[in-house]
């Protein structure tokens, strides 16, 4: 790579350097041209070593020129490039900071700064750093619709809009490239438009054939669309050509087990993880497993996934739920129950009121099979706060009444479950119809 800053401006430090002392007329110093001389010298060194990719002997007479010219930004600038490839990231951020500081309006060191930055995870100042040299009007436009790119790649996950935003800004400063497409794909999938994405995720195929980003992409989005042989066939494709990749083998997990076929996601997730202990430490891979092994009634190995993922993260309510579930089918009510109480009191924790209603549900269940009657029915008092009766919610209300022998309320409870039941639950029904009865006769 060429880098063609450093001669335009460390020769306009030899002429400064030249002219900083004037002597009277027809009179000239000796020093002075031999500072000028070895100044230059330097030049043509550093030059020379960045146009060779020498980076550690431009680094080293960069910084000699630096020392004696601290306040020039574009000195600093290329002596951050310089510390940059040589893996000196923090003073190479400090080099571009300076330089930015002595010249505002220079967009090269503003990008370089938003990628470390970015690249350290500190995502507002390297947002900040990469808006201030999109914004600037003298820059190149492709250095302009490089960090709008960048900005977009920064926002695509928590502002989709503001990622569509700046990639259209970018395309309008310099051609599209297969990398834009891949991206708009990615956008309209988050977006919900299944169908964009999926003739967006084509197109970026159709430019980068065989790329494992746009072939998953593409598979989630057909799974989404309701094209599940679709999906099917392009991510079979995909793992003969990469075997274990494991975003093709979670993708391709994904739709097995929407396509009803856990048995035959399990061992892809199984021999990866086994595979990769990378891949055997990544959360999503382990919560993916974890769900496959619950709906496949392989509980014991869910619950030991779970309980490994809350090692992790001990306060996620979806994790305490799921464990608390695996519990529940194996029979163990109390550690369920407990594993429930937990869960319900991270209310804050939940994504919305429904899930945490969902969650006093299942409470309510373990603890019926728990036998602790009050304990069922305070989970189902706080589940009507924001979800409606249910014919199994009713149900259970009415049995923990009828242990606590509150007949009154078990009666109304079993009838109100009859009038929702329909031609559902034909065994509860059954026992309903002959409590109350039963109940009646006790009154």
């Amino acid at each position: 790579m060429k880098h063609t800053i450093v001669c335009s401006a460390l020769f306009a430090l030899a002429v400064s350097a030249g002219v900083a002392q004037q002597l009277p007329p027809g009179t000239h110093s000796v020093d002075d041209h031999s500072r000028q001389n070895a100044l230059s010298e330097q030049i043509s060194d550093a030059e020379s070593a960045l146009e060779k990719q020498d980076y550690k002997t431009a680094e080293a007479k960069l910084k000699v020129i630096a020392a004696a010219n601290p306040k020039d930004g574009r000195v600093q600038y290329d002596l951050g490039f310089a510390e940059e490839r040589n893996g000196e990231e923090p003073d190479a951020a400090k080099a571009y900071a300076a330089s930015i500081a002595d010249l505002p309006d220079f967009a090269e060191p503003k990008v370089a700064l938003g990628l470390l930055d970015a690249r350290a995870g500190k995502l507002e100042a390297a947002h900040a750093e990469l808006t201030d040299a999109a914004n600037l009007t003298a820059a190149t436009p492709a250095l302009r619709a490089r960090a709008l790119r960048v900005l977009a790649h920064l926002d695509e996950t928590s502002n989709p809009a503001a990622a569509q935003e700046e990639l259209l800004a970018a395309l309008k400063l310099s051609p599209e490239n297969p990398d834009d497409v891949l991206m708009s794909a990615e956008l309209a999938d988050r977006a919900g438009d299944a169908e964009d994405a999926v003739m967006a995720y084509r197109r970026a195929l159709n430019l980068l054939p065989g790329d494992v980003d746009a072939t998953a992409g593409l598979a989630h989005a057909l799974q989404k669309a309701g094209k599940l042989a679709e999906a099917d066939t392009v991510l079979s494709a995909g793992l003969k050509a990469h075997p274990q990749d494991a975003q093709l083998v979670a993708q391709a997990a994904s739709l097995y087990a929407a396509e009803g076929k856990t048995a035959d996601a399990i061992p892809l997730l199984e021999q990866l993880r086994a595979s990769n202990p990378k891949i055997a430490a990544d959360t999503d891979t382990t919560r993916l497993l974890a769900q496959l092994y619950y709906v496949n009634g392989d509980n014991v190995n869910a619950e030991k996934l779970y309980a490994q993922l809350l090692a992790a993260t001990p306060n996620d309510p979806v994790l305490l739920d799921a464990l608390g579930s695996a519990q529940v089918k194996q029979g163990h009510d109390a550690e369920a129950e407990a594993t429930f109480v937990k869960t319900v009191k991270l209310r804050d924790a939940f994504h919305d009121d429904q899930a945490w209603g969902e969650a006093e549900s299942h409470l309510a269940f373990a603890a019926s099979k728990n036998n602790d009657p009050r304990t069922c029915l305070a989970a189902l008092d706080a589940r009507s706060t924001v979800l409606p009766n249910s014919p199994t919610s009713l149900f259970l209300q009415a049995t923990a009444h009828d242990t606590l022998h509150q007949n009154k309320d078990a009666i109304a409870a079993y009838k109100a479950f009859l009038a929702l039941a329909g031609d559902k639950f034909p065994d509860q029904k059954f026992q309903a119809q002959h409590r109350i009865i039963a109940l009646q006769h006790v009154q």
